[in-house]
């Protein structure tokens, strides 16, 4: 099945550069292009994409806000991955809460995007390795009073659940989320999709800003 996928970015060089090395790639299709946030929102009203490519900083509207608007109605399925050349810890967070899936520098290979754009088109959860140790000192910052309102609805999730989406906000893949808590790889699967279902989330990323919004963990060491 092919990925679709909308490129937002008010440089026309990075829009046809990386519009160039996805549709090289197999299983993967650029369907369109945005000069900024405002048109990033109707062109994936209109062409419908898996995923969108998103520059945080554009004129007019930026990358954050239109990333909010696209994934904001209910049903909304598309992933946003952004993109940036500036790893400051207030742009990933904040991006993040807004309803990003994913987050990668523009300075990443071919290969490692085209595998971000498989990896949030997938459902999971993709960080910039050089950016995640201040991202986790952010969250923890952050969660240092969390919203009760948040908190709460904890209390829809069993316990194995709720210990599922710690594992889940400790950056565990299914696989080893199985392999600590001795179970099938597929139950691991159903109680994951359980938890989205229940928290009304859209993926393991917004998961893992739930899990530390509310205070489940509180990362160590920082």
């Amino acid at each position: 099945m092919t990925i679709r996928v909308l490129i937002a970015d008010d440089q026309v060089m990075v829009r046809q550069g990386f519009t160039v090395l996805l549709n090289a790639e197999p299983g993967i299709e650029v369907v369109g292009q945005a000069v900024d946030g405002l048109d990033a929102l109707a062109k994936a009203a209109e062409l419908d994409p898996d995923v969108v490519l998103m520059d945080i900083r554009m004129p007019g509207l930026g990358g954050i806000e239109a990333t909010r608007r696209i994934t904001a109605p209910a049903g909304a399925t598309v992933k946003v991955l952004v993109l940036t050349t500036f790893d400051l810890d207030e742009y990933v967070y904040e991006a993040l809460r807004a309803g990003a899936s994913g987050f990668l520098l523009k300075d990443a290979s071919a290969a490692e995007l085209a595998q971000a754009v498989r990896v949030v088109a997938g459902g999971d959860a993709l960080l910039a390795p050089n950016i995640t140790k201040r991202l986790i000192a952010e969250f923890s910052r952050m969660a240092a009073a969390p919203r009760a309102p948040l908190k709460d609805r904890i209390g829809g999730l069993t316990e194995r659940e709720t210990e599922v989406l710690s594992l889940i906000a400790q950056g565990l893949s299914n696989a080893e989320i199985a392999a600590r808590l001795v179970v099938a790889e597929q139950t691991v699967k159903t109680h994951v999709s359980r938890i989205l279902v229940k928290l009304g989330l859209r993926d393991r990323t917004q998961a893992a800003v739930f899990a530390y919004e509310t205070g489940l963990i509180r990362p160590t060491g920082y």
